[in-house]
This record gives C-alpha cells, sequence and structure tokens, in this order.
C-alpha cells in the first residue's frame, strides 16, 4: 500500500525484456527501472510495443523474454493462465467488451497458481485501467464501482466513499444514471474513479486521457502526481504530452532496430 511519507526505492524492474508479434521483434533488450515516486510515461511509434508491454506488465501477456520483478523478485507472468479475462466474456452487447480493464481484478484469482506467487502480491498491490472505459453499461456510476469492488475482493466501499469519488471525477448528480445513458467521457470517468478509491501501490493506464477535455486531463494529472508523492507510482501510455513537471519517459523507440515504426499497434 502507498506509504504516506515515502523513501523512494525501486518497485518495477525490466531486465532484457523483449517482446515479440508473430515472428516479429517488437523491441528487446529493455532494461529499466521505475521507483516509487516515479510517473513514468511510455511512448513510441504505433506498434511499437507500447500496450504489449503493459499486458506483460499486468500478467495478461506470457509469451514475452526476459524479466520483470516486482520488489526486487521475479513475475514470473508465465505461469498466469492465458483466460484470466474469461469472466468478461459473458458480457451482453449493452455491456463493457474490455476485457482488459478488469484484469486486475480477475488476476488476482489466478495469480496463485503454479509456481508465480510473487504475481498474486504483486497484483493485490496494482490497479490497471484499460483503453476503454471497461463499465458495465446496463449499471449506474455507483453500480459500477461496487461491481469493480466485489470483482477484486475488496470491502465494499460506503454510499459516501463512492459518491465523493464520482464527485472527484465530475459525476455528481449521475450516480444513478446507466452507463448506456451516459457520454463515452462520462463512462471514461467512472472508470477513472476508481482512483479515488483504490489504495493500489501500482497504477498502470492504457491511454487514460482518452474521451477526457482538458480540465479532466488537468485533475488526472494532479492525482497522479498526489499518488507519487504519496510513495506510489504511475505507469501509463498516452499520446499526448502530459504537463506534469516530474515526468520520466520510456522511449520504446530505444528498443526497437530497424522494426522503428513500421508495426500496427
Amino acid at each position: 500500500m502507498v506509504n504516506k511519507s515515502p523513501s523512494h526505492h525501486s518497485l518495477l524492474t525490466f531486465k532484457q525484456v523483449a517482446c515479440h508479434r508473430d515472428d516479429r521483434v517488437l523491441f528487446s533488450g529493455l532494461n529499466y527501472t521505475i521507483n516509487s515516486g516515479d510517473i513514468v510515461q511510455i511512448t513510441g511509434a504505433n506498434g511499437i510495443g507500447k500496450t504489449t508491454l503493459l499486458r506483460a506488465i499486468i500478467g495478461l501477456l506470457q509469451d514475452y523474454e526476459g524479466d520483470i520483478c516486482w520488489r526486487g523478485q521475479s513475475l514470473d507472468g508465465r505461469v498466469i493462465d492465458k483466460d484470466i479475462d474469461k469472466s468478461a466474456n459473458g458480457n451482453t452487447a449493452n455491456e463493457s467488451t474490455d476485457n482488459e480493464s478488469n484484469a486486475n481484478e480477475n488476476t488476482d484469482k489466478n495469480a496463485n497458481k503454479g509456481t508465480g506467487n510473487h504475481r498474486y502480491d504483486f497484483t493485490s498491490e496494482l490497479l490497471f485501467i484499460g483503453h476503454l472505459a471497461g463499465v458495465k453499461q446496463s449499471l449506474t456510476p455507483r453500480e459500477n464501482l461496487q461491481f469493480l469492488a466485489n470483482l477484486h475482493g475488496t470491502t465494499a466501499y460506503s454510499l459516501d466513499q463512492v459518491d465523493d469519488a464520482l464527485a472527484q471525477v465530475g459525476l455528481y448528480g449521475y450516480e444513478d444514471m446507466p452507463g448506456h445513458q451516459l457520454s463515452a467521457g462520462q463512462n471514461r470517468r467512472i472508470a477513472l474513479a476508481r482512483l479515488y478509491l483504490n489504495q493500489a501501490t501500482i497504477w498502470v493506464l492504457d491511454e487514460p486521457y482518452t474521451a477526457l477535455d482538458t480540465q479532466a486531463i488537468k485533475k488526472l494529472e494532479a492525482l497522479f502526481v498526489r499518488h507519487a508523492e504519496q510513495g506510489g507510482c504511475v505507469v501509463f501510455t498516452s499520446h499526448q504530452a502530459p504537463a506534469i513537471q516530474t515526468l520520466r519517459i520510456l522511449s520504446l523507440s530505444d528498443y526497437v532496430g530497424d522494426h522503428k515504426g513500421n508495426l500496427d499497434e
């Protein structure tokens, strides 16, 4: 959990990590350390493997080379079942089909299979939000947040906690409106409201600025900074240039050689 008075130390480490798509190398030789207090943007051309790297971190991708470590211990993501996101397959047409956005809730229920017990510890400190909103369209914002809490195995939030989180993301007055009646940006805000409720150490976010207006982006970046100042870390992808003074950039372009810019993401 996040330490209110942090001493900065390494959290996530990549050691000679390489990812492939089919028989093509996306990137290779990735050596990089993310410390507590870091806000890291993963950048690079379309198809370079940004989302692929996020999937490797959270355990959805098993086919990678090298080692990914959390708090100095290896995360052997390759023991995770490839169907860990199968619980989302039963969604109806008006519900979310963003399996990745629920990945951390599903991962922690599967991560203790095989020998990857340290990944179970990691997922208890992880919050992942995918590039889609990942909310159920038949549920209200309140119901979505409680549903995700139950799926994650955490104690249900109080109504006041949920309503405060929704107010923080600009959804005051929309608490009881079904997702299918809300805009894309409002559905995105439901997902981001989890950042105000979850006490995870590491936030892994795929294109978190999608469908957000300028004011919402500014508030989200302030939340990133606050989380980092409390000893957490944020890892995210975005095609936008964040206005965060302490931002670190991990450019996958430095690890792709002749493959730079030639692949579709």
